[in-house]
């Protein structure tokens, strides 16, 4: 078992213990106030002894798990400060995935987000970006304007390619990961950004995995998010629009926490349906989702790291239940 293993078994031991406490004595205090009893000089020990200790926990869970689990992540992205102590120099671009060699690519950067958009399929191959805490309870409002991506070379599918076909304008790097600037806000529906998904999937497990995800950076301080479409030979004859934009069969979403002690990575792969289940039944890892995509995610960070995110994805580690 491994060290992180042990960390996170440890602070769900303790946070049961620390909730069985709190529990327990909410109740001996709620039922002291109802038999309106005068307190003797025992239980006036009791009540602030009960105090000390609650606050003696208190203190001790929120240095145990800020001391294994916290990052501080500066505004300037130089560096990143383990509450430990401990340094890692940020990487730039560690979000990016390495360039494509069998099918056609453009890549566009963003405010929010890069994309590596694909003329031929008129889907994106990927959306990459980096959630940081701080960018995740902005102020900017939802923009609902989809547009055409100034930045395509070629033919770019409009909002009117999905009019009336029985599919969502699906969000790849969500709307609500961009409140913190209007520019991200505006270019999050660029049409390079949205693929074909079931209004089940879209407004289901898709959403529920989005929101998920910005409690996670809230947590982890900074996560490097890819995702985007899997389009087999036997789905690009499926089409929508106009444009001829491809139906893909199922859509991937690969999460890397990669600054803490310990990094963590998780892969998702989801069905282009109807369906919902729980987010736990699409856990994958990212290795299998790279031999199923062609896409070699994270070539930027360093070897060991890459091959420990990679190759293990552990829900529980995440708390997915």
């Amino acid at each position: 078992m491994s060290w992180y293993d042990v960390c996170s078994k440890r602070q769900t031991k303790i946070r049961h213990f620390f909730c069985t406490f709190v529990l327990h004595y909410s109740k001996y205090m709620a039922r002291k106030r109802k038999g309106k009893k005068k307190d003797n000089f025992a239980s006036s020990i009791y009540k602030k002894t009960g105090t000390i200790i609650l606050l003696i926990i208190v203190t001790g869970c929120c240095w145990y798990i800020s001391r294994n689990r916290e990052v501080l992540y500066p505004e300037n992205k130089s560096e990143i400060t383990y509450t430990g102590g401990r340094i890692l120099t940020h990487i730039p671009d560690a979000e990016i995935p390495a360039r494509l060699k069998d099918r056609k690519e453009q890549i566009i950067r963003h405010k929010g987000y890069t994309v590596s958009y694909n003329n031929q399929l008129r889907l994106p191959n990927w959306v990459a970006y980096e959630l940081l805490r701080n960018e995740v309870n902005g102020s900017e409002e939802r923009s609902g304007r989809f547009e055409i991506d100034p930045g395509v070379i070629g033919t770019c599918p409009t909002y009117r390619d999905y009019s009336q076909s029985g599919y969502d304008r699906g969000h790849m790097a969500p709307a609500g990961d961009a409140k913190w600037n209007s520019q991200a806000m505006k270019e999050s529906f660029y049409m390079t950004n949205i693929c074909p998904q079931k209004p089940g999937l879209n407004r289901g497990n898709w959403k529920e995995l989005e929101e998920q995800i910005r409690e996670w950076a809230i947590l982890d301080s900074a996560l490097l998010i890819v995702c985007g479409p899997v389009v087999t030979d036997k789905s690009k004859n499926k089409t929508i629009g106009k444009n001829k934009v491809t139906i893909p069969e199922r859509f991937f979403k690969v999460i890397v926490a990669p600054y803490l002690e310990k990094p963590r990575g998780i892969g998702f792969l989801f069905t282009n349906d109807d369906k919902n289940r729980r987010l736990q039944d699409y856990v994958v890892t990212i290795d299998s989702i790279e031999y199923i995509t062609g896409i070699d995610f994270f070539p930027a960070l360093p070897d060991e790291a890459e091959t420990l995110v990679e190759g293990y994805s552990n829900p529980g580690i995440w708390n997915l239940r």
